[in-house]
């Protein structure tokens, strides 16, 4: 029987290694590492295939993820344009929803080669509540901004009056984290989207038209059909008046020094604080043409049993 060159090296450096040991429990522990790097290196074919095949099974969750993201992407984006959602926060829903679900394919194809996907979804969790605890505030303003876009409140162009600390104004933008209402007299007004959302809000304009209630005083000598007929007359005559309104002029009530005459009349929204301001005007003109007078806080103090001097 012939052996072979290789063979009889292998066997040559196998006893060398043992000459050097010197005592029996080495040479049983370098046999085993021989046996075990044999067996390791028996088993690395089947290693790689098994590799190659998560590689490609990997590869097809990754193509197929790709797919159904940009198909989630799309129907959610036309959903929101279709309700008429404002354009920013569409991209922004994108933006989160496409980080979100990355996020996931990512944890797919990691638990594909054997990572515990239970402790990748606790880890983001903890940094998740971890950022959610130092952006508390701003992530509620967040929320509010989505709310108010979402649910519509009241939009750009409205006048409204936010109810806790009074600020009322024009909105002039909507923005994720806060509103900026512009007052009449040139102010901008930014409140965080969160007070706005858990608060009561008052939008004059939210139904196109609003209503004028004027209060004007005349004297008890006053003849009182005659200033409603003056009062209804001015009212009627105003350019703002809606074809569909009927002014309304009353007694709103007997005062300490005057008897308090009413008037209502509808007008557009943007037409409201113009028409108020000319109706006033105008009806102290007709009140005054007519002789009507409007007086002054008066207070008559009888004095008896008082001895002059």
């Amino acid at each position: 029987m012939s052996v072979s060159q290789e063979t009889v090296s292998n066997i040559t450096d196998l006893t060398a290694e043992l000459s050097e040991v010197s005592n029996i429990e080495d040479v049983k522990e370098i046999v085993a590492e021989e046996g075990v790097i044999s067996k390791y290196l028996s088993t690395l074919p089947e290693k790689f295939l098994q590799l190659g095949i998560r590689v490609l099974i990997s590869a097809i969750i990754v193509f197929i993820g790709l797919k159904l993201i940009g198909a989630v992407r799309k129907l959610v984006k036309h959903s929101m344009e279709r309700f008429g959602v404002e354009t920013y926060l569409i991209h922004f829903v994108d933006s989160v929803l496409k980080v979100v679900m990355y996020v996931l394919l990512a944890v797919i194809v990691a638990g594909n080669f054997g990572v515990n996907s239970a402790s990748i979804v606790a880890v983001v969790g903890s940094v998740g509540i971890t950022i959610g605890l130092a952006l508390r505030g701003s992530l509620s303003n967040f929320a509010g901004g989505v709310l108010i876009l979402i649910l519509k409140p009241f939009k750009v162009g409205d006048y409204i009056l936010e109810d806790t600390h009074k600020n009322e104004g024009k909105v002039q933008d909507i923005k994720l984290f806060n509103t900026t209402l512009q007052t009449y007299d040139g102010k901008a007004v930014v409140i965080p989207n969160g007070l706005l959302s858990n608060d009561s809000i008052t939008n004059y304009t939210g139904l196109n038209r609003r209503m004028i209630d004027l209060s004007v005083g005349i004297d008890y000598s006053a003849d009182i059909k005659k200033a409603k007929e003056v009062i209804y007359e001015v009212m009627k005559e105003d350019s703002a008046i809606l074809e569909d309104s009927e002014p309304i002029v009353f007694v709103r009530s007997l005062g300490d020094s005057s008897v308090v005459m009413g008037g209502r009349l509808w007008v557009a929204a943007d037409d409201y604080f113009p028409a108020l301001w000319r109706l006033n005007e105008n009806v102290k003109l007709a009140l005054d043409a007519n002789n009507i007078s409007i007086p002054f806080n008066q207070l008559d103090v009888h004095l008896d049993g008082v001895n002059g001097s």
